[in-house]
């Protein structure tokens, strides 16, 4: 296997099948690379659904998405660890970009892209714009990895030095950044691009998701009063 992919997934049965069919249909051949779902003990159909697609499907063990995609990461059998979301699509180019790109940068420790919305919309493609502007510009001035965890990938080794993702209920996909910088470069590719949900902000509100986001970033990853990660969608 030249790159493995995890998936961590919680009640996603409407999207998951979706998010994999992309996932099973690449450039690269799909002998090549192995997809891990890992799912937070579902009540729904969703671990049935993934098992049609995914070489490995597993009940997480430790807490929240962050120690969903540690979980991954253990099982995961090749050099480079790239991750994403259940609700999210995947271009057909997407896992050979990464892997070119850690080829034509061995000094690279990790990997990330942008976003773009999956629900179409000039509200949604305006705020995705947004978020890949910040991107850019933290990259550029080198004071912030914008690593999504729906769109970054790792050296494999790199990852298990630092332990993985501290598991917290948001911020942690930007945290990692400012530790595995320290085994190799971090890089920001505008190729690798992910079809983003928009849903939590559709149904929850942008200002209001941002504003909890942050709230819990401050709090450095968690907070009583409010609660990111595991929500009931529509």
């Amino acid at each position: 296997m030249k790159v493995s992919v995890v998936i961590p997934t919680y009640n996603e049965e409407k999207n998951i099948g979706r998010c994999l069919e992309s996932l099973c249909n690449q450039t690269m051949n799909r002998t090549e690379y192995e997809l891990i779902v890992v799912d937070g003990n579902s009540k729904d159909t969703t671990r049935d659904i993934a098992q049609k697609y995914a070489d490995k499907v597993i009940i997480q063990t430790r807490a929240k998405v962050g120690g969903a995609r540690n979980d991954g990461a253990d099982l995961a059998t090749a050099d480079i660890i790239a991750t994403t979301d259940g609700d999210c699509v995947l271009p057909p180019e997407w896992i050979e970009t990464v892997y070119q790109e850690f080829a034509a940068h061995p000094e690279a420790a990790a990997i990330y892209g942008t976003v773009y919305p999956l629900e179409d919309g000039i509200k949604n493609r305006v705020n995705l714009g947004m978020a890949n502007t910040f991107s850019r510009l933290g990259y550029y001035t080198k004071t912030l990895y914008y690593t999504l965890g729906c769109n970054t990938a790792f050296r494999r080794d790199a990852f298990m030095k630092i332990g993985g993702y501290k598991v917290c209920d948001a911020g942690d996909d930007l945290e990692i950044a400012r530790r595995v910088v320290h085994e190799g470069t971090v890089r920001f590719c505008p190729k690798m691009r992910v079809a983003f949900s928009m849903r939590r902000y559709d149904q929850f509100g942008t200002i209001k998701s941002l504003r909890e986001w942050i709230h819990i970033v401050r709090k450095g990853g968690d907070s009583d009063e409010c609660q990111y990660s595991k929500r009931e969608y529509q």
